[in-house]
Parts: structure tokens; C-alpha cells; sequence
């Protein structure tokens, strides 16, 4: 028999699903994330990028900062209200669960992000992922919620109960709409931060509660 040393070794991290932000991409979120997080919190982590079904139909406002190519989930109106390939995106994150999974979870920033607080209702409306096991754990960076109705109507009807960690920047643009998310999440852990929108550093505090949530998401699978 091995040690209990050797059993931590071995024991299986946490997986999570990563949904990248708007006109992005898998890669550019692997290097946002591994460039700001310290090692002791991916090193818990077994994080899989992938990219969106879409290439990107538009000017990317990373350009210059990352280089292409740029892919987004779905796209949509000037005000966020009407949605246009929202089923065919449903159906590709089913896919990449089916392919990369079983998950513990869904990492999301931006776009990805309210993909990611919308994707657990819809589940359990039987609206998309109905072939793949229930949501377990949400990590949100730089959230919101849906907005085109229907679609929002059937993601929020009732409370997402499963654990989730949100975090809030100061200057977000989208940080009132990510209040909103959090109002229909039971218990969430947030973690507020001075930053824009975008994947923050952490302070003491912040590392404190993502190292205790990943803890908590760890004692759940092992």
C-alpha cells in the first residue's frame, strides 16, 4: 500500500472546461491565465483550453497584443439582445465535453464567462448539454448574463446551485451585469479585484478563497 504522501500525488485534479472570451482563443486564455495565476493554483488545476466554433467575423480587440487566429462562441446584435448561431455553440461545448471530459467544472472569461453562468440552467431545462453529466463547479471571470430573452428566461428560471467563484474587477465594464449573475448563484464565492476586464493577479485575499474553492471542488472528486 502506498503512503498517504503517494495517494496525494496520485490522486486525479480537478478538470475544468475553459471557454475564452470574444474573438479570442483557446491559446490567448492559456497564456492570460498562466502568465497572472501562480503556479501553487494551476498546478491544482487540470485546465483544458479549447477554441470557439466560429472564426472570428470581425476586428479582434486583442490584436497587436496576441496574435491570430480569433474565434468567438456565437455572435449577436449591438444590444447584446439577439443571438445568431446560439444552438450550433450549445452543440460544439457538447462535443468538446463528449471529446476532453468527464469535467469538474467550467473556467469562462467574457464571453465564455456568460456562456459558462448560463450553461447549468439550460442544462437543466434540457435546452443543450443533455448528453453530457450535469455542471458541477463555475469559475467567472468578467461574467454577466445572457440577454437575449428567451435564452435568458430558460438559464435563470431557477437558481444556480452549483459552487461557483466570480470574479469582480472595480473598472469592468461589465462589473454591474456580473452583480446581476451573482444575485441568481446560491452562495457564491466572489473575488473582487481593482482591474478592468480582464484576467486579474491575485492578492492575498483573492489566492486565499480560489486556493479554498479549488480545495473544496478537490475533496468533492477524490
Amino acid at each position: 500500500m502506498g503512503s498517504e504522501g503517494d495517494c496525494k500525488t496520485n490522486q486525479r485534479k480537478p478538470r475544468f472546461l475553459c471557454l475564452h472570451g470574444f474573438r479570442t482563443s483557446g491559446a490567448i486564455l492559456k497564456t492570460q491565465i498562466f502568465d497572472k495565476w501562480p503556479t501553487q493554483v494551476v498546478d491544482k488545476l487540470d485546465l483544458v483550453f479549447v477554441d470557439a466554433p466560429f472564426p472570428s467575423q470581425g476586428k479582434s480587440e486583442v490584436e497587436g497584443i496576441f496574435d491570430p487566429p480569433y474565434y468567438e462562441w456565437f455572435q449577436f446584435n449591438k444590444e447584446f439582445t439577439e443571438y445568431e448561431n446560439f444552438d450550433k455553440c450549445l452543440e460544439y461545448i457538447e462535443e468538446c465535453m463528449i471529446k476532453h471530459g468527464p469535467f469538474d467544472g467550467l473556467l469562462g472569461f467574457s464571453q465564455g464567462a456568460i456562456l459558462s453562468g448560463g450553461l447549468s440552467g439550460l442544462q437543466a431545462k434540457e435546452v443543450g448539454l443533455t448528453k453530457v453529466p450535469k455542471i458541477k463547479n463555475l469559475i467567472i471571470i468578467g461574467g454577466a448574463k445572457f440577454q437575449n430573452e428567451s435564452v435568458a428566461e430558460k438559464a435563470y428560471s431557477s437558481a444556480i446551485t452549483c459552487p461557483s467563484l466570480h470574479f469582480l474587477g472595480e473598472k469592468d465594464y461589465l462589473k454591474k451585469y456580473g452583480i446581476e449573475l451573482l444575485e441568481s448563484c446560491v452562495d457564491p464565492v466572489v473575488i473582487h479585484h481593482p482591474r478592468g476586464h480582464t484576467i486579474p493577479r491575485f492578492d492575498e485575499k483573492g489566492l486565499e478563497s480560489m486556493l479554498s474553492f479549488i480545495e473544496k471542488v478537490q475533496a468533492e472528486i477524490s
